[in-house]
């Protein structure tokens, strides 16, 4: 497989989506949902966070290939990213979109279920941080590629990221904002998926035994 696509041209600004393999992702949530269903939430939680990037274009960092038909199937580059783990493959999606033109990367997890509006967020000259509802992950981070990053995603990485961002004396813009702080990785965060949908039809569907 090629190490990324073609990219439609006429941005400086790219959405970056890491995406594990839908089998093998959100484990957490084993004691609430079969397997089957955590694959189907996974996938549909993804496909919600490309349609929330429009209008920007999208690239996917991934080494399946289930994931990487999903994402072309979904209007996506791929970043082909196979052994390197969640901040290696974000490292080198940010380098093959620079390499591609992009000024600006918004690096953005699959797991937002609620997620408006990612392709729209206002620029600026720095880095923007979204954290996680306990401000402790990182959930959206957009970077410029002018300036080198170390991806610190993982434990309390929102604070490695500030701690990142004023070693290269980088500017910050925290958005403390419920769409894009609210991520499923426990099963109470169904509990609260189903009820944030209130019945009404957005977000993804949310597994019938997962509020039982």
């Amino acid at each position: 497989m090629p190490p990324h696509d073609a990219t439609p041209g006429g941005t400086d600004c790219f959405v970056l989506v890491p995406v594990k393999a839908f089998g093998e992702a959100k484990r957490r949530l084993g004691p609430a949902v079969s397997a089957t269903d955590r694959a189907a939430l996974a996938r549909s939680m993804a496909a919600h966070v490309l349609a929330a990037a429009a209008p920007l274009p999208v690239c996917v960092a991934c080494d399946d290939e289930e994931v990487a038909a999903f994402a072309r199937d979904h209007g996506a580059m791929v970043a082909w990213t196979p052994g390197l783990g969640l901040n290696g493959a974000v490292g080198a999606g940010v380098a093959t979109l620079s390499g591609l033109g992009a000024r600006y990367v918004t690096v953005v997890h699959a797991d937002l279920p609620i997620a408006t509006g990612i392709g729209r967020i206002d620029a600026f000259e720095g880095v923007t941080i979204a954290p996680d509802r306990r401000r402790i992950g990182t959930n959206l981070l957009r970077v410029p590629t002018s300036v080198p990053f170390t991806m610190r995603f993982g434990r309390d990485s929102m604070r490695r990221h500030l701690e990142e961002c004023e070693r290269r004396g980088l500017r910050v813009l925290v958005l403390d904002r419920d769409d894009l702080a609210f991520d499923v990785d426990e099963p109470e965060d169904l509990v609260g998926l189903r009820t944030r949908n209130g019945g009404t039809p957005k977000g993804p569907p949310v597994p019938r035994d997962a509020a039982d």
